[in-house]
C-alpha cells in the first residue's frame, strides 16, 4: 500500500497519522511560530501566526488543518511573512514594552517572535494600558493587560487540570480572561498549581515573588535562615544557567545559596525518607486492619491534589494519607525547639511547585505562636532570580554538601520529583526483597515513564495490592468517578497535580518537552541520583534511625502527621 504524501516547500513528506498540518510540518525541521497551540490541549487556532499558503494562494491555519495526500504548501512566503509582522504588530500595540521590568524578559513568546521577525517599530499607537495586576493569590501574579488572549491558560485549567478557575469574559476588543464574576485569583477554586503559568506564552502569569522578602531575612544578623531544596529543582535550575536538563546541579545550588548568605542549607529528600516511612507503614495498617475501603488510601504529598480534593472530589479526603508532605515534614522538625534554639529561625523552601507557597499558609502547618513551619516557599526560579543578582558563576562555583545532621538520604527520597517515585519508594520499603533484583523489578513495573495514569500489581503476602499513578488533575478526577462506580479498584493511588510529576512544576524553568525532551531528560537525572546513592531504602537510611530515638520520640503525630478532614488547631 502506497504512503499518503504531501509537498512542504518543495519537499516529499509522508503522512503517517498526524492529526494536522503542524505536526507534519515538523517532521522536516520547520519550527512554525505559534502561540496558542500545544499538542496535549484542544485546538484552539486563535493566534494563526502558524499560517501556510496552499496552492492556490489561500491561507490556512496549520493546527487546525488537517493533511491531505497531495497537499502542497508552503510555510514561508512573503504573504506569510507581512501576515505574521501584522498579526505581531496588532499584539505589541496593545501590550505593555516595558519588557526589561518584565518577569518573563527573556523567556516571552511575544518577546522572542518579534525579534525574529525583526519588529523594532510599531506603526500603531500603544493603547496597552497601565497594569492591571491581581496579586490576591498566594502562588500566581495575573497582570490582565499583558494578556494576548492566546486561551493557553484557560483551556490547561480546565482540559489538564478540570479546575476551571479561568475563563474568557466579555466580547470583541472588550474581551479578558476572568474569573467567575471577576473575583480575585484568591477567591476562585483555584488550586495554586501553576499550570497556567507553564502555558502562558508572556508575562501576564507569573509564579508570586518572595525573593525580596527572602533576601530580607538573609540580610537581618538576628535570624537565622535555614533551607531545604526539594528534589525535582535539582534537574532543573541548571537550565537557567546554560546547563543542559537533566544535570543534577544540587552541590551547586547549595554552594550558591551559602555564598548568598544562608545560614544552613538541607535536602528535602530527608523529609522524603520520613514520609516513606510513615505513609508505608500507614498503608501496611490498612492492608493489615481487615476493614473493606470504599476508597483506597490516597498519597499527600501534592497540596494542589490535596486542595483539588477538598474542592471537587472532598469525599475523597478522609482517606488522603495523613501524613504531611516530605517539606513539611522537614519543616515541623527544623523548627522544633531542638534545632532553632537561640536566635530566631526562619525557614525557606526552594520547591518546583507554586502550590507549595499555599501549602506553607495553611492553619494545620501554623504553630500556636503563630509562626508557619515554612515562613516562605521560593520556586525554582525564584532561586535562579537571587542567584543571577548575586552575580554568582553559576557554572563554575564549585559543589558544597548540605549540612549536617540531614545529610544522609536515601535514593528512594530523590525520585519523589518523577511522577511514580513515591509509589516506587513505598514499593521499596513494604517489599520483602531487599535484593537489587528487588529494585529493578519495582524500577520495572510500570511505575516509571510519562503516562498519565500508570497501574501496577504486585503480591503481597498471600494477596496482590493493586497501585495506581496518576498525574495531572482531570486524570486523577476521571479516576476517582471510575472508583466510586466500581469500574477500578485500586490500595493505593499516588496524585500528582503537575503532569509528569514534580519535574513539570509550575515554579520550573520553562521547558519545550516536544522541541527538547527536557521532562524526560529532568527524570532521568533523578533516576541516576538514585542510581548514585549506596543508601537506596528509607529505612536503610542512619538519620531516620537517630530522628526516632531522638526529636520525634512520643512526637512522630505531631510533627509529622496532619488530618485534613478536622479543623486546625
Amino acid at each position: 500500500m502506497t504512503t499518503p504524501y504531501m509537498t512542504i516547500d518543495g519537499v516529499p513528506v509522508a503522512i503517517e497519522g498526524e492529526k494536522n498540518l503542524l505536526e507534519v510540518i515538523r517532521k522536516i525541521n520547520v519550527e512554525m511560530p505559534t502561540f496558542c497551540y500545544y499538542s496535549h490541549l484542544s485546538t484552539y487556532g486563535a493566534c494563526r501566526m502558524c499560517v501556510i499558503e496552499n496552492e492556490r494562494g489561500g491561507i490556512e491555519a496549520a493546527c487546525s488543518t488537517p493533511p491531505r495526500a497531495g497537499m502542497k504548501i508552503r510555510t514561508n512566503t512573503g504573504k506569510l511573512r507581512k501576515y505574521r509582522r501584522m498579526i505581531l504588530e496588532l499584539l505589541l500595540s496593545n501590550h505593555c514594552r516595558d519588557c526589561t521590568a518584565c518577569k518573563s524578559n527573556q523567556d516571552c513568546s511575544l518577546q522572542e517572535f518579534a525579534q525574529k521577525f525583526n519588529i523594532y517599530d510599531i506603526r500603531f499607537k500603544n493603547t496597552a494600558e497601565k497594569p492591571d495586576i491581581d496579586d490576591s493569590s498566594l502562588c500566581i501574579t495575573k497582570d490582565r493587560n499583558k494578556c494576548i488572549l492566546c486561551g493557553d491558560c484557560v483551556r490547561v485549567c480546565s482540559e489538564t487540570q478540570a479546575v476551571g478557575a479561568i475563563d474568557f469574559a466579555g466580547r470583541g476588543s472588550d474581551m479578558w480572561i476572568s474569573t467567575a464574576f471577576d473575583k480575585p485569583i484568591a477567591e476562585s477554586p483555584c488550586v495554586g498549581c501553576g499550570q497556567c503559568i507553564v502555558a502562558c506564552p508572556t508575562g501576564a502569569l507569573v509564579v508570586k515573588n518572595h525573593s525580596r522578602k527572602v533576601m530580607a531575612l538573609v540580610d537581618d544578623p538576628g535570624v537565622k535562615v535555614t533551607a531545604q531544596i526539594a528534589p525535582a529543582v535539582r534537574v532543573a535550575v541548571g537550565e537557567a544557567f546554560g546547563i543542559p536538563p537533566g544535570v543534577d546541579v544540587m552541590g551547586k545550588i547549595v554552594a550558591a545559596m551559602k555564598r548568598v548568605g544562608f545560614d544552613e542549607v538541607y535536602d528535602t529528600s530527608t523529609g522524603a525518607d520520613l514520609t516513606i516511612l510513615e505513609e508505608a507503614q500507614e498503608f501496611i495498617n490498612r492492608l493489615r486492619d481487615g476493614k473493606k475501603h470504599d476508597m483506597p488510601l490516597f498519597t499527600s504529598c501534592c497540596p494542589a491534589w490535596v486542595r483539588f480534593a477538598e474542592n471537587k472530589v472532598p469525599e475523597v479526603v478522609p482517606n488522603i494519607s495523613t501524613c504531611r508532605s516530605p517539606i513539611q515534614m522537614l519543616a515541623s522538625i527544623l523548627k522544633t525547639t531542638e534545632f532553632s534554639a537561640g536566635k530566631p529561625t526562619a525557614h525557606i523552601a526552594i520547591a518546583p511547585c507554586t502550590a507549595k507557597k499555599m501549602e506553607a499558609a495553611r492553619e494545620e502547618f501554623i504553630g500556636k505562636d503563630g509562626t508557619p513551619n515554612v515562613d516562605y516557599v521560593l520556586a525554582s526560579i525564584g532561586i535562579v532570580r537571587i542567584i543571577q543578582e548575586a552575580g554568582i558563576d553559576f557554572r563554575n562555583i564549585e559543589p558544597e554538601a548540605v549540612d549536617m545532621p540531614f545529610e544522609l538520604f536515601s535514593g528512594a527520597g530523590v525520585i519523589f520529583g518523577a511522577s511514580g517515585g513515591v509509589t516506587e519508594a513505598v514499593l521499596r520499603r513494604v517489599s520483602n526483597d531487599k535484593t537489587q533484583m528487588g529494585l529493578n523489578e519495582i524500577a520495572f513495573s510500570g511505575v516509571r515513564g510519562f503516562d498519565s495514569l500508570k497501574e501496577v500489581t504486585i503480591p503481597y503476602g498471600d494477596r496482590e495490592v493493586n497501585i495506581a499513578v496518576v498525574s495531572g488533575l482531570a486524570n486523577a478526577e476521571r479516576l476517582v468517578k471510575d472508583i466510586q462506580a466500581g469500574k477500578r479498584q485500586y490500595d493505593l493511588v499516588e496524585v500528582m497535580a503537575c503532569p509528569g510529576g514534580c519535574i513539570n512544576g509550575g515554579g520550573q524553568p520553562f521547558i519545550d518537552e516536544e522541541a527538547s525532551g527536557g521532562l524526560t531528560q529532568r527524570a532521568k537525572g533523578l533516576y541516576e541520583g538514585d542510581r548514585r546513592k549506596s543508601l537506596k531504602r528509607a529505612e536503610e537510611n542512619p538519620v531516620m534511625v537517630d530522628l526516632y530515638k531522638g526529636v520525634l520520640k512520643g512526637r512522630v503525630h505531631d510533627l509529622l502527621h496532619v488530618d485534613y478532614t478536622k479543623p486546625a488547631e
